[in-house]
This record gives C-alpha cells, structure tokens and sequence, in this order.
C-alpha cells in the first residue's frame, strides 16, 4: 500500500492521546505492512530494562528506556513545509514522475 507520508516529513497529529494530540514532530520510520508511523516526541513508553548479560560478554544496562511507539497514519497529517498549515496532499505526474503537492498553497513538498 502506498502511503503520502514519508521519512524526513514534519507531521502534526490530528487523534489519539490528549498529551500527544496537537503535536508535531519529524517521521522517524513508516511501517507500510502495519499502517502505522513512528514521529519524535509522539507516543512515549518506558520500557523497564533488566541487567542482561549479551553472547560478547558485555552487560546492557538496567533502568528505564524511553522510546517512541507506532501510531497509526490515519492519526496524523503532514504539515506542509512552505505554508506551515497540515493540509492533505496531491500526487502529480510530470516528465520527472510523480510529486506530492500541498491542497491548500500548491506548494511542491518533494
């Protein structure tokens, strides 16, 4: 399935959480087999993290390790870089191939 967003896009997120809900943040990774995207700052776990001893030898340290979770693309929408506004996107196809265009300013995202 192809999705609009990609790694790199500033994203805002539209639902979900009541912390997260207006946030914006970069793409980190898209999961395109689960629908779901992760973005910096969006959506965080603590993971607790025991002492465990690795085949090398080495020990990973124990504590609490903070991280982004996935949350579904349908849940954010891009931010358009030249107007500043989320907006939904355009595909347009020219010699060059195909480029994202924001709705609202007709701005090239690509």
């Amino acid at each position: 399935m192809k999705f609009k967003i990609r790694k790199g896009d500033i994203v805002e997120v539209i639902t979900g959480r009541a912390e997260d809900k207006g946030k914006r943040g970069e793409v980190i990774r898209v999961l395109t087999d689960q629908a779901r995207v992760v973005v910096q700052g969006v959506n965080l776990r603590i993971k607790h993290q025991r002492a465990v001893q690795t085949q090398s030898g080495r020990q990973i340290t124990p504590g609490r390790i903070q991280f982004e979770a996935p949350i579904h693309i349908s849940n954010v929408m891009l931010v358009c870089p030249k107007c500043g506004q989320r907006t939904r996107v355009r595909i347009e196809r020219d010699e060059s191939g195909p480029r994202r265009v924001c709705k609202k300013c007709q701005a090239m995202i690509d």
